[in-house]
């Protein structure tokens, strides 16, 4: 067993502070929440008293300075709830989904305390707080959040502000944490090197083997990384991790372990402590109950959204595909649903009549992963076809799908009955849900995706669905298919 405790002592080295390049963005992100909630409650504070001398004299009247009392007051109170709810956390801040829940956690419990006691001191105008003010800067709150985590994004990206990260375990399962953390740039993890014990073991050009397992103290070290992560596959051991965990006191290396529990998210994990000893618990997935019937309703009601909105880009289409191509607007085929049940899944027509027919003298031009078809100049593909594939507006009638219950918003991608033939156990999970209109295989590169890697993505959405999830796939559905060029579409 290394004894990292001697190894940390003799190299002496110690890397850079923890995340030190997020200082000047962070006090950024204070400022910016600040100025938001500021706007929001001076704003109020015009609205409902006319106008407040923001710069009260003697001459102010009671009620005002009251008001920009109790205004700062709010805004005061705000931050720190921002800040006691680890919005400001190196390890959130970036991190999309879990960044926003932060920020509106501390908003709903700021906005408890204060209906709270404005309700028990009977502060004057506190409804105008209550209905105005918080909306309006949770609102603004999450739109700078949202234009500083762009600005970021972009900035790791291209390879600035992210940790460095030093990779442990063996081949498959470094190589499987080096490609989700390649795939997510956005997260700020930036692999630097592996560490393993496996022999003769080639990763690709970016990812360099620095050292066995036992050296990973000395190589996190030398190569100042910000990030040690350390896979399940390790061999290490208890005692090695407990050690390698306590040689790190006093550096600025933080341990990030990945658990062997794959494509199990955080909400279906619970961490419960038995003498000492942590256990996981890992919740069933559950396909039916109240949350089933939320998706079910949400989706219903989107769909029928949806069709009233878009009626005249209905209209605009079917006359385009018609002038362009003889035969009929809608195209529908045969998917398999959820529980394998068939249904006539509803397209606008980007197609040639025949291209059914003439699919089988195309098969040798097949560019699909597993199962699928797909050819990225399809011959059969019509002038106007082709840009509502590009960006498919073709799939927009399958609303009437979602609002018949056959189909939902967000779900895996609904497959041909010849796919479902060809399906692995492991593959026919899939179907414990119903189909999406869009999911993760839909922003993750759709097309451009392995067959395995469309299979883990639609797995991963039917353990872990939430709310959540489905509005933020939903909104980077749009953002991919506005880019043609990462939507993955031909």
């Amino acid at each position: 067993m290394p004894d990292f405790g001697t190894r940390a002592q003799a190299s002496g080295r110690r890397p850079v502070g923890l995340r030190r390049y997020l200082t000047r963005y962070l006090y950024a992100v204070r400022a910016l929440d600040l100025a938001m909630v500021l706007i929001a409650i001076v704003a109020v504070q015009f609205v409902g008293l006319g106008e407040v001398n923001l710069f009260p004299t003697s001459e102010s009247s009671p009620d005002q300075l009251r008001t920009i009392i109790l205004g700062l007051g709010l805004a005061v109170g705000w931050m720190l709830l921002l800040q006691w709810h680890n919005t400001y956390d190196a390890r959130v801040i970036g991190h999309g989904i879990q960044e926003y829940r932060n920020v509106v956690t501390a908003s709903i419990w700021l906005l408890a305390a204060f209906s709270v006691a404005a309700f028990a001191y009977q502060v004057n105008g506190a409804h105008r707080y209550v209905l105005y003010a918080f909306p309006l800067a949770t609102l603004l709150l999450l739109a700078g959040r949202w234009t500083a985590r762009k600005w970021l994004v972009t900035q790791r990206a291209a390879g600035r502000m992210s940790d460095r990260v030093l990779l442990v375990g063996d081949y498959d399962h470094v190589q499987g944490l080096s490609t989700a953390l390649a795939r997510t740039p956005g997260a700020g993890y930036k692999v630097l090197g592996v560490c393993t014990d496996d022999p003769a073991v080639k990763f690709d050009e970016k990812t360099q083997v620095l050292g066995r397992e036992a050296d990973v103290l000395v190589q996190a070290l030398a190569h100042r990384v910000d990030v040690i992560a350390v896979s399940s596959s390790a061999g290490l051991g208890t005692k090695g991790l407990r050690r390698l965990g306590w040689a790190l006191e006093g550096t600025t290396i933080e341990l990030v372990v990945a658990p062997g529990i794959m494509d199990v998210a955080g909400p279906r994990v619970v961490t419960r402590p038995i003498d000492g000893l942590p256990l996981i618990h890992v919740e069933a997935p559950r396909f039916t109950g109240p949350r089933a019937i939320v998706k079910s309703v949400l989706d219903r009601v989107g769909a029928a959204f949806g069709l009233l909105l878009l009626a005249p880009v209905f209209l605009v289409v079917a006359l385009l595909v018609r002038m362009d191509d003889p035969g009929p607007v809608f195209f529908r085929q045969e998917r398999v649903g959820r529980n394998g049940t068939p249904f006539q899944m509803i397209k606008f027509r980007s197609m040639a009549v025949d291209a059914e027919a003439r699919l089988a003298e195309l098969q040798a031009q097949n560019e699909g992963a597993g199962p699928l078809f797909k050819i990225r100049e399809d011959p059969r593909v019509t002038r106007v076809g082709k840009y509502l594939r590009k960006y498919s507006v073709d799939e927009l009638p399958q609303l009437v799908n979602v609002l018949l219950g056959q189909m939902s918003l967000v779900g895996p991608r609904p497959p041909l009955p010849k796919e479902v033939e060809l399906y692995e156990q492991d593959t026919r999970r899939r179907l414990l849900v119903n189909p999406g209109m869009t999911g993760l295989w839909q922003i993750s590169g759709r097309t451009e995706l392995a067959w395995e890697e469309a299979v883990r993505l639609d797995l991963y959405y039917v353990e872990n669905w939430t709310p959540l999830l489905d509005l933020m796939i939903i909104w980077r559905t749009f953002r991919v298919v506005l880019d043609s060029r990462k939507s993955g579409a031909y």
